[in-house]
């Protein structure tokens, strides 16, 4: 109940915390600010024997012309995957590529980085952000796999109750999902039972949409540091198919969150991706995600003090 307390504390004062030492704490999970330093972090992840996926931070876009500069950075950081051997792919967040400015423009950005990617066998997924790109998000997937980009993914938020008929026409045995709880703050009629004060309360929807996945043969990408909430995944993939690390499916992670559980998803033979954001952005996003998870707020300001 304390460590509770002192966490939801840290992340409700977090905006007022001096920028230096925002930095400091954020340093533990975002590479940086360039491409540079995002490769040095991914080659650590690789020789450490994870895979990574490459986020460019921003979510708010301005105009078209910063979709663009979005755009043009992913695919900088398409060509540094493929020149230093990186095994990475990329998250890129609609929104930041026009998704709300002009939907056919977001698109346009979206193939042509698909068509990148493809070109050195990779894969684009595009993160969910809140409910007013849902919908948007669902129908930008399944016309670009329609034109022909099968080497695209999207995320789901199990927190939601309408994941229950998107998951859906979404499964099948080319298809590609990330699977994570959802963090957005969204009005309560949206989320299912008890999801608004208590994470665990989740699990079992979250569950519910892995075994829809491996039913399927759907690949899933099981985003969460909830350890109880893995060892049921894995217990649902080994029903499926005995004792070895399942093929269809991989652990997600956030860079320099959990790295004991991490290491031990790891030395267990599931494979394990880490999302390795990077960019100016760094303070906002380092904002954004401390407040939304008082937990990781409280966790990163304790490792920095104890430096």
């Amino acid at each position: 109940m304390l460590a509770s307390f002192f966490n939801t504390a840290v992340a409700r004062a977090i905006a007022h915390v001096p920028r230096p030492l925002v930095q400091k704490i954020s340093r533990r999970y975002i590479a940086g600010a360039s491409i540079a330093e995002a490769v040095v972090r991914v080659q650590a992840l690789n020789a450490q024997g994870f895979t990574a996926t490459i986020d460019v931070l921003g979510e708010v876009t301005r105009d078209l012309a910063q979709a663009q500069q979005t755009a043009d950075e992913y695919q900088g950081v398409l060509d540094a995957i493929h020149h230093h051997s990186l095994r990475a792919n990329i998250s890129v967040k609609p929104s930041a590529l026009g998704l709300l400015l002009n939907a056919q423009q977001c698109e346009t950005h979206i193939a042509a980085l698909a068509t990148a990617a493809r070109r050195h066998g990779n894969f684009v997924r595009m993160d969910m952000e809140d409910l007013q790109c849902t919908q948007a998000e669902i129908d930008l997937l399944q016309r670009l796999r329609a034109n022909g980009h099968g080497n695209t993914g999207l995320a789901l938020q199990a927190y939601l109750k309408r994941t229950y008929r998107d998951i859906e026409p979404l499964l099948g045995r080319h298809n590609n999902l990330r699977l994570c709880k959802g963090i957005y703050v969204e009005d309560k009629a949206h989320l299912v039972e008890g999801a608004r004060h208590d994470r665990h309360a989740i699990n079992s929807h979250f569950l519910h949409h892995v075994e829809r996945c491996l039913d399927t043969g759907t690949f899933v990408a099981v985003a969460t540091h909830d350890e109880a909430l893995i060892e049921q995944v894995i217990a649902a993939a080994r029903r499926r198919g005995g004792e070895t690390a399942p093929s269809g499916l991989e652990f997600q992670m956030l860079l320099g969150v959990c790295e004991p559980l991490r290491d031990r998803l790891r030395d267990r033979g599931y494979p394990v991706r880490i999302y390795v954001p990077y960019g100016q952005d760094w303070h906002g996003y380092s904002i954004r995600r401390l407040k939304e998870n008082p937990q990781l707020a409280g966790y990163l300001l304790k490792a920095a003090l104890m430096g």
